[in-house]
């Protein structure tokens, strides 16, 4: 039996999944933890 809601359904799964991998390659920033001794003088600075 051919169920369209069901193909409809796993069509917006494979959509959004696909653009939310897509757009977490965009990311930006440090992709390491800053050494807590950088961290403190940045907040020592700050002050």
């Amino acid at each position: 039996m051919f169920c369209w809601s069901r193909y409809l359904l796993w069509l917006v799964i494979l959509v959004l999944g696909t653009g939310s991998l897509l757009t977490a390659c965009g990311q930006k920033g440090p992709l390491y933890l800053p050494d807590p001794a950088s961290q403190q003088q940045e907040e020592a600075k700050d002050k």
